[in-house]
């Protein structure tokens, strides 16, 4: 009895390891298939995400371009620096340099005294000029004197011829009453000679006298020729003078406008040329020169409202606006200007230069000529 009830037990057992066994198989097939995870949205729809992307980039782009063109007013480079005119500054005549009354960088107005070069050779040049004005100025008038004279002279030879037409006219009578005399007897023939040979005496007198009053009016012209000829010197005198004027004003270099005075370079006693440059002068007229791409222009026109941020003074901002827009490309204008039919061609986006006023410039700063600005312009 005991085996049986010890096998019976034992069958019990087993069949409560393969219940517990079967249990846990049916319990592990559900979480088999939960270990299985379904694929991804993208995975499932790969093409649709793609054309989601494509329609975002091309809103992106319309979006861009829209703003670019109705939205965004402005263009801007940072291609642009301040400009100006500025030139040497140098003599006009030679000498040596007497004063110099500017320092380095220093801003002066128009009329105020730069440099002087030494007067003495020039005012000597002055003083000549005016003795040669006097010399003509006397041989005018000596020249005037002889006329005057010599048209007296004139006048006295013309008497003269008068007064021999008279003799003549005597002389012609007298000689023909003698003649008659001698004819009828009552006169002798010596008085005929007498009376036909004074004839011819006065005859001679009278072609002297005429003869005199040809060489008296010839004599005239002479004097009035050399009256020319001082008349001419007389006004060389004077250009010579007015040159020595100007060549002694010359001596004082003052500045033509307000600016100022960079590079310079004369000292006193320095010897210096006509042309030789004694420093730069920077005029106060200054304005912003930026080079757009041409792809940036469509828009701009003249007296457009620009605001200016000057490199050097980040916390500054100044107003202007474009003056003008230069009709062509930057290189066109260049010394070496781009032969595009030669060669291989490239093309490449061109910078035209703008032209921008400043309506004030900020006070207590030192701006000048090649300072970097970055210029914003509005255009609509």
């Amino acid at each position: 009895m005991p085996d049986d009830q010890q096998r019976r037990d034992v069958v019990d057992l087993t069949d409560q390891d393969a219940g517990s066994q079967a249990g846990r198989s049916e319990r592990a097939q559900p979480d088999a298939g939960a270990g299985r995870k379904k694929p991804g949205f993208i995975r499932r729809h790969p093409l649709a995400i793609l054309a989601g992307l494509v329609v975002v980039a091309l809103l992106a782009v319309a979006g861009y371009i829209y703003w670019q063109r109705n939205i965004h007013p402005y263009e801007s480079t940072d291609d642009a620096f301040i400009d100006t005119r500025q030139f040497p500054v140098a003599p006009k005549v030679a000498g040596y340099v007497t004063e110099v009354a500017v320092s380095d960088n220093r801003h002066v107005n128009a009329g105020d005294l730069l440099f002087r070069i030494d007067t003495r050779d020039y005012q000597t040049a002055l003083e000549q000029a005016q003795a040669q004005i006097d010399s003509a100025t006397a041989a005018i008038t000596g020249y005037d004197a002889q006329i005057d004279a010599q048209r007296a002279q004139i006048d006295q030879a013309r008497a003269e011829v008068s007064q021999a037409e008279a003799a003549v006219g005597f002389a012609k009578e007298d000689a023909a009453r003698y003649r008659d005399l001698q004819t009828r007897g009552a006169g002798t023939v010596q008085q005929a000679q007498q009376s036909t040979a004074n004839l011819q005496e006065q005859q001679g007198k009278l072609t002297s006298a005429n003869a005199a009053v040809i060489a008296a009016e010839r004599q005239v012209g002479a004097l009035q020729a050399q009256r020319t000829s001082a008349v001419a010197d007389l006004a060389r005198a004077k250009a010579q003078l007015a040159q020595a004027q100007l060549n002694l004003s010359y001596t004082t270099v003052t500045a033509a406008q307000p600016g100022r005075v960079v590079q310079l370079s004369g000292a006193v006693g320095q010897f210096v040329q006509a042309g030789q440059s004694l420093a730069i002068f920077v005029p106060d007229d200054i304005w912003v020169t930026a080079n757009f791409k041409e792809t940036q222009i469509t828009d701009m026109r003249p007296g457009q409202p620009v605001d200016i941020k000057i490199d050097a003074y980040p916390g500054r901002k100044v107003a202007g606006h474009i003056d003008s827009v230069q009709p062509g490309s930057g290189t066109a204008f260049s010394l070496l200007p781009a032969e595009n039919a030669t060669g291989n061609y490239v093309k490449v986006v061109q910078r035209i230069p703008v032209k921008i006023v400043v309506d004030q410039w900020p006070d207590g700063v030192s701006i000048g000529p090649g300072m970097s600005v970055v210029p914003r312009v509005t255009v609509r």
